[in-house]
């Protein structure tokens, strides 16, 4: 008579998903109830209140955060130039959705008084397309180099290419183009202003009162509503491709390149996927960006941009969807309140020393970050993968995953 082993279990028939490990039917729940308090909210505020202003930047900046985890979660790719791809988008929007091509006189899909400037006024859904478009040209032409480099050596890279784009955008003025007699690549440190509003093919209604769709910065609800929509589109995309083939091959080339070459994993291309996909989203957010802000400047794209929309990842979970949300809202509200109005009360001489505490918000993200290292190595909202990796001592019987196909 055999004797059952009591260390034989039966395999669990528990599923989990693979961000958090939280069941996919609670998961489901709980993103549709945030999305319902998400799209009202702006009827709780002032539709020109400083909240608004400050919610619409975190948005743009979980679709920034989104995009880079694809490279840097998904592919394992360090990107230490991200906001090279956030400038082409922006750049793109100054190009083909302002009078800054004076010479030129070219109107598509715009109405109203814009049609009596000169310059190139492109109706924005037709200059989001375009954006994307040159941010992935330039996310393939940032992976090429890269093919054959590791770790260290594609950060340096990455870090390269974001400092070219950045001395391109103060230096443009000087660089003539050949069409044109005054038709320069940027407007140096003066900017790109203004830049065209946001023309949505939406029915405005007749009350002036309730002109939901009216871009303009004295109601700022139109702005929220469409970068919501703009994260939930990021947010669907961002999933169907972690769960296809394609993201199967980028986590394979996250885990072990070597062992992805081997089981047929066709690196070049996995790459530069993952590049032009990272930069497109990238650009989305550069070129809503702009537009909200009705200009394009150098000063918007230095090195620590990169490094914040980096730590978004790295404190939400690398690899994790949602945990990149949660890490993209909870930094630009930080940076946004916590550090502005609690720091600002503090007097600069409390320690002897000459500076204001506000100085020091990149070492406060830094310190942040530290912790989070410390306590929770694996982010805020991991991803179940990388928790089972981090932490061996979890119930093996626990472990299994949910297969979306």
């Amino acid at each position: 008579m055999a004797i059952a082993n009591p260390t034989d279990q039966a395999p669990s028939t528990k599923k989990y998903s693979l961000d958090s490990g939280i069941p996919p039917i609670v998961g489901k729940l709980a993103f549709l109830a945030i999305a319902i308090f998400a799209i009202l909210m702006p009827f709780l505020f002032d539709p020109i209140a400083g909240f608004m202003d400050d919610s619409i930047t975190a948005l743009a900046f979980v679709i920034m955060a989104l995009g880079l985890n694809v490279v840097v979660g998904f592919a394992g790719l360090l990107d230490l130039g991200y906001v090279a791809f956030f400038a082409l988008g922006a750049y793109s929007v100054g190009w083909f959705a302002s009078g800054f091509f004076a010479d030129a006189n070219v109107h598509i899909g715009v109405t109203g008084f814009i049609t009596n400037i000169p310059g190139i006024h492109a109706n924005f859904l037709i200059v989001l397309v375009a954006a994307m478009i040159v941010c992935m040209i330039g996310g393939v032409i940032i992976g090429l180099p890269t093919l054959r480099l590791r770790g260290d050596y594609i950060a340096i890279v990455t870090l390269a290419f974001g400092e070219i784009i950045r001395v391109f955008a103060v230096n443009g003025d000087q660089i003539n183009l050949p069409f044109g007699e005054s038709a320069k690549l940027t407007a140096g440190v003066n900017g790109i202003t203004p830049v065209d509003q946001v023309q949505l093919p939406l029915p405005n209604f007749a009350d002036p009162g309730i002109q939901l769709f009216q871009f303009g910065q004295l109601n700022l609800r139109p702005w929220y509503w469409f970068a919501l929509t703009l994260v939930f589109i990021t947010l669907f995309v961002v999933i169907r491709l972690r769960d296809s083939r394609l993201g199967r091959a980028w986590i394979a080339l996250r885990e072990d390149e070597v062992a992805a070459a081997s089981m047929g994993v066709p690196l070049v291309k996995t790459k530069l996927y993952a590049y032009a996909v990272g930069a497109a989203i990238g650009g989305v957010s550069g070129a809503f960006q702009a537009s909200y802000l009705s200009t394009v400047n150098a000063d918007q794209f230095k090195f620590s941009f990169s490094i914040f929309v980096l730590a978004m990842v790295i404190l939400g979970g690398l690899g994790s969807v949602w945990g990149v949300v949660v890490g993209a809202l909870l930094l630009s509200l930080i940076n946004s309140y916590l550090i502005p109005d609690i720091f600002r009360t503090v007097p600069k001489d409390l320690f002897g020393l000459d500076f204001e505490l506000t100085d020091l918000g990149f070492g406060i993200f830094g310190f942040l970050l530290l912790i989070v290292m410390v306590l929770r190595p694996e982010g805020l909202v991991p991803e179940r993968r990388r928790q089972i990796e981090l932490h061996q001592d979890i119930d093996a019987g626990e472990t299994s995953f949910e297969v979306r196909t």
